[in-house]
């Protein structure tokens, strides 16, 4: 994205999973890349803009000035048909079709790369079969996709996503809802995704533990701009965290694993007593 600016006008109804804030301007000239093979992680308060970033990066929210460029060329020019080829989306709130089972739901993601009949050819059956098992939701695949748990259908929406086979794959907080093994092993399968497919991979998140472990880079925004970007170790120190968060925070860095660890530090000290 090239100085893109975008927002929803001053009063105006937000889309579901945005937080209300002053949204004249949700995004002031963000301008960013994200390359094939590439895991970037997106972090800021409440407010940041950091889901209409996703909108904007996905084309569902048209950007006010500036553009944005899907694999070399301006997104605003190229079919939905083609987009979809190339690109999934998760969002913050899953709203899964009722009356659908779980696989069928995955399914929908292969949509994009099928015919005018819809027919589910061999390969349209592996690539399904492939995300079920990779998000751990085989043994759901018969249940009504609209009665599982948050977290189950968050997984259900990566699958689908997963399905699709993009080659740029836009995340806002897929973490939500998950228990610690399921968010560690989602984090895990987009390692491995990237790596091995050589996807664009831009993730929304809260935890900065796990943006530490996982992130070849990380973008931190406060107020719809870009606050600061770069390499884990040149942005998650303790004053750019605590100049996008206004709050402080304790680096430190695990013996085991080398990686940084971030906990959040009361204003006070203790209760003594």
């Amino acid at each position: 994205m090239k100085g893109v600016t975008a927002g929803y006008p001053t009063g105006a109804a937000s889309p579901p999973g945005l937080a209300k804030v002053q949204e004249k301007h949700q995004l002031n000239d963000v301008d960013m890349r994200v390359c094939a093979g590439e895991l970037v992680c997106v972090l800021g308060p409440n407010g940041a803009g950091k889901t209409t970033l996703i909108r904007v990066a996905s084309g569902m929210l048209e950007a006010q000035t500036g553009e944005v460029r899907l694999l070399g060329s301006a997104m605003a020019k190229r079919l939905r048909g083609d987009v979809a080829r190339c690109l999934a989306v998760v969002e913050q709130q899953q709203e899964l079709s009722v009356g659908f089972t779980v696989r069928e739901v995955v399914a929908m993601g292969r949509a994009p790369h099928q015919g005018p009949w819809m027919r589910l050819s061999e390969l349209d059956e592996m690539a399904i079969q492939s995300a079920l098992d990779r998000c751990d939701v085989t043994s759901l695949a018969d249940r009504p996709a609209n009665a599982l748990s948050g977290g189950e259908q968050k997984r259900v929406a990566i699958a689908r996503a997963l399905t699709q086979s993009p080659q740029v794959l836009l995340l806002d907080e897929p973490g939500a809802f998950l228990d610690v093994k399921h968010q560690l092993d989602l984090y895990e399968l987009l390692a491995i995704e990237v790596k091995n497919r050589d996807l664009a991979c831009l993730v929304v998140m809260h935890d900065l533990n796990i943006a530490a472990q996982f992130a070849h880079r990380v973008i931190l925004m406060k107020g719809g701009r870009v606050v600061a970007e770069g390499t884990v170790d040149e942005v998650m120190t303790w004053k750019t965290l605590k100049e996008t968060f206004d709050t402080d925070l304790y680096c430190g860095v695990n013996e085991l694993t080398g990686a940084r660890f971030f906990l959040p530090m009361r204003r006070e000290g203790p209760a003594r007593g």
